[in-house]
């Protein structure tokens, strides 16, 4: 499952598009319709923090996982600045070189040390850098959340299946595991296509491609971003999803030993449709 790396440094800046408020909203609501109030909540592939933040200031006590050391780097400098994105946050990131001197663990040991701060009245997020195909945690927790296609990058069914029995291991007695997935639909409709955008400090080209008989989408990234020079350097990148019908997702559920409780078209409560381009999963540990 490839992480995030050079295109860390200029996510926040080429996702101005995506209305995380609305986005973290509809969430909530999710979260308390099916009994989640409070407590903690675990959020898998939480990448540069958006929707974590989001959930911490709606007074959860959130724990945000992610593979890429580089997003993590992100997501806690925006808790040291107070939790806000902005286009400016790119720039924020931590040198490459610093990066790569810190240990997984060392960096998952920073988050922690810095989670918990008696002096000031505020929550702050633990941050751990773990592959959600392996993520371990101290304790249960209320809800597991997963948002922005993160359960996509799971491109291999048993490798779904693990992520869905971590989650149940690690749920509260009729915990809630709340997760999104871009569909079949959507990655029909991208197919094989050239998408590009170029902006002053950096640029980005994206070759999609979509394999229909594996349900894979692959997409190749190469980015330019604007260097203290002047120049602009290249990076490349390669991803890879998958699409997952809603009866498979059912399945890998049932064999993780959770109920699957409900699936709605994307910031709705309707029923899933194919023509759906993003659908939301509900599931719930099933109390013994």
């Amino acid at each position: 499952m490839e992480s995030y790396t050079s295109f860390a440094k200029v996510y926040d800046m080429f996702m101005d598009n995506i209305d995380y408020e609305s986005w973290g909203t509809y969430l909530i609501e999710l979260l308390k319709e099916y009994g989640v109030k409070d407590g903690i909540v675990a959020d898998l592939g939480c990448g540069t923090g958006n929707i974590t933040t989001i959930l911490s200031r709606a007074g959860y006590d959130m724990i945000g996982i992610d593979n890429s050391a580089e997003m993590l780097a992100i997501a806690m400098d925006k808790e040291k600045s107070g939790g806000q994105y902005n286009d400016e946050l790119a720039d924020v990131i931590a040198d490459e070189e610093e990066l790569n001197d810190n240990s997984a663990e060392e960096i998952a040991d920073d988050s922690y040390d810095n989670s918990v701060d008696e002096s000031e009245d505020k929550r702050e997020v633990l941050y751990l850098l773990q592959d959600m195909r392996e993520f371990e945690l101290y304790g249960t927790v209320a809800a597991v959340v997963s948002i922005c296609d993160s359960i996509n990058y799971i491109t291999d069914y048993d490798d779904l299946v693990t992520v869905f029995k971590l989650v149940n291991n690690y749920l509260d007695p009729g915990g809630v595991f709340i997760f999104d997935l871009s569909t079949k639909s959507k990655f029909e409709q991208i197919g094989e296509s050239v998408i590009a955008e170029d902006r002053e400090e950096s640029s980005f080209i994206w070759d999609n491609y979509y394999y229909e008989d594996e349900c894979i989408n692959e997409y190749q990234l190469s980015i330019f971003i604007k260097g203290e020079d002047g120049r602009y350097d290249k990076f490349s990148e390669t991803h890879y999803q998958r699409a997952y019908s809603l009866e498979e997702v059912k399945s890998a559920l049932t064999e993780a030993g959770l109920e699957f409780v409900a699936a709605y078209e994307a910031f709705t409560h309707e029923d899933v449709k194919e023509e759906n381009e993003r659908i939301y999963v509900i599931a719930r540990e099933v109390t013994k």
